[in-house]
């Protein structure tokens, strides 16, 4: 079976369309974001102020990439484990983020709040990061400068290759699929 093709913004149809262990290439934008920038999202949302990005429909990658080559727009940009953004995750559900893409089992109540929002956690190819990198057809620094690597990026990416790891129904495959 040929992986589904999916554009971003992502569309709750879609969403609800995919199914956990389906394969899957992403086309459109994504943007990076990991602890530092998660912390720095919440405390904005806790604060009553606007955020950098509009986050409804969109897509957060969990990575921070090594400095570009020459010519390249993005670095090499792996997942990291995905465990670690779980104390923010309900903030930006909140706000409309529609998708995660990172590595690695999530908590139960990350399965509940996907199913709660109609959202979707992709799996990325953990260790393909080079790979990865060349699915980023243009990148843009949006905010947080100052965490260098960690900051949030804009990513124009085509065809990015991730596995549904939690439906929006709450299937994980880590968890055999229940």
């Amino acid at each position: 079976m040929s992986p589904i093709k999916i554009t971003t913004p992502l569309k709750e149809e879609i969403v609800l369309s995919l199914k956990a262990g389906d394969e899957v290439f992403i086309s459109g934008i994504v943007y990076t974001a990991r602890d530092a920038a998660h912390l720095r999202l919440v405390k904005l949302i806790k604060q009553g102020r606007p955020l950098p990005i509009d986050l409804s429909n969109q897509v957060i990658y969990y990575t921070a990439p090594t400095p570009p080559k020459p010519g390249k727009p993005f670095g090499s940009c792996g997942p990291t484990s995905s465990y670690r953004m779980d104390e923010f995750t309900s903030y930006l559900l909140a706000k409309g983020l529609r998708g995660m893409i990172g590595k690695g089992q999530r908590s139960f109540q990350i399965r509940e709040l996907l199913k709660k929002y109609r959202a979707i956690y992709f799996l990325a190819l953990a260790g393909g990061g080079a790979y990865l990198s060349s699915k980023v057809k243009k990148a843009k620094l949006i905010a947080f400068a100052d965490l260098k690597a960690e900051a949030i990026y804009k990513l124009w990416v085509q065809d990015f290759p991730v596995i549904v790891g939690i439906d929006a129904e709450g299937k994980d495959i880590y968890r055999r699929l229940n």
